[in-house]
């Protein structure tokens, strides 16, 4: 079996001008479970660059109303909705949000796309309100999306398990809530925000913004005995360090592998 690889597109936090904001998808077989889009169309030339096919992303995961995380769900529909014109996109297209989402993305794309593409709303793309718990086959996946309880904008993350029977969670952009822990605890792969590094929290504020250092966010690791930590939603003012830095600090707290992944980067599962 080939290895599972998740597609890095983005890293950065909301207000990033060196990184793309946070998103990234699940490579399995041909196709991709793609998790949110980020703030703008630069995720279009992310997935030129990294020889993504529109046309073979049929299911996508918006997390949470926040700009870095909705606005380029627009412009995947503008351009799935544009292959279906042009037949160039076989098949349905399925947007995954919590039921209090369904209707601001609706309202976006109404507002900001052509009718031409709006008409494929509800018609050949479709959104899917989800509630806390709720469960979806997507791809080969069985994945089970949880509301991470949020103190900002409501957001869900998600917890599957892989084709090689690894686990792997997703918590969103926020802090871990103790409430999450059956989906956290023994997971093989945690998928965590660290906006900056714990040495840096009073220049960075992260807790003001609710947010995590990597500190934080390796000692959880740690306490739930994850092997494989992934640390993104950071903070951009020293790109070429960031890998290095974060991960000198993490391993004061942490004895797994800690992944800081460039933009435009793979990782095998």
């Amino acid at each position: 079996m080939d290895r599972e690889l998740l597609y890095v597109f983005g890293t950065g936090n909301a207000a990033v001008t060196n990184l793309y904001n946070t998103c990234f998808a699940l490579r399995d077989s041909d196709e991709y479970f793609m998790v949110d889009a980020g703030g703008g169309n630069g995720i279009l030339k992310i997935l030129d660059n990294m020889q993504v096919p529109v046309h073979r992303i049929h299911h996508i995961f918006v997390t949470h109303e926040h700009t870095d995380h909705i606005l380029g769900i627009v412009w995947m529909i503008r351009m799935i909705a544009t292959g279906m014109l042009k037949d160039q996109y076989q098949g349905d297209a399925y947007i995954y949000c919590h039921e209090d989402l369904a209707d601001t993305i609706r309202t976006l794309c109404r507002l900001t796309i052509q009718e031409k593409h709006f008409r494929f709303l509800d018609s050949r793309i479709h959104l899917d309100p989800l509630k806390d718990g709720d469960h979806r086959h997507i791809l080969s996946y069985d994945v089970t999306f949880f509301d991470i309880h949020s103190t900002k904008a409501r957001q869900f993350g998600f917890s599957l398990t892989l084709n090689n029977g690894k686990k792997l969670t997703f918590l969103g952009d926020e802090p871990y809530n103790p409430v999450c822990e059956k989906y956290v605890r023994d997971c093989d792969w945690l998928l965590h925000e660290a906006f900056c590094l714990y040495v840096e929290r009073d220049l960075w504020k992260p807790y003001e913004k609710h947010h995590s250092t990597v500190k934080d966010a390796c000692e959880l690791a740690q306490a739930m005995q994850i092997p494989n930590l992934v640390l993104w939603h950071t903070e951009d003012s020293n790109v070429a360090g960031r890998e290095r830095l974060y991960k000198s600090e993490g391993k004061k707290y942490y004895g797994g592998n800690i992944f800081v992944p460039d933009d435009e980067s793979l990782i095998a599962l």
